[in-house]
């Protein structure tokens, strides 16, 4: 029969063994939380880059038909100016 003192000393080993592993156990649960969060935040940057994207689209559609509307502009602004010089070319002969 096992003596008391080895019983106890068995004992004392099964309780740091569990704790260890409670330890262990804390440490992962940790771990498994830290990498839901990154990979909340990595989901929300994926969000934030496809609607940054999709606004830089219409942006640059915007400028392209400004720059179109300026070109428009600039044409008519070029042909009232060639009949108003020529309307004072007409009245100063």
């Amino acid at each position: 029969m096992a003596e008391p003192a080895s019983i106890e000393a068995a004992t004392r080993r099964l309780y740091t063994a569990i704790e260890a592993l409670e330890a262990a156990v804390g440490r992962r649960l940790e771990v498994e939380r830290q990498e839901a969060a990154l990979a909340a935040q990595l989901h929300a940057l994926g969000a934030d880059r496809s609607r940054l994207a999709a606004e830089l689209d219409g942006a640059q559609a915007r400028a392209h038909e400004l720059a179109g509307a300026n070109h428009e502009v600039s044409r008519r602004l070029g042909s009232a100016m060639e009949t108003i010089r020529a309307v004072l070319a007409a009245h100063e002969r």
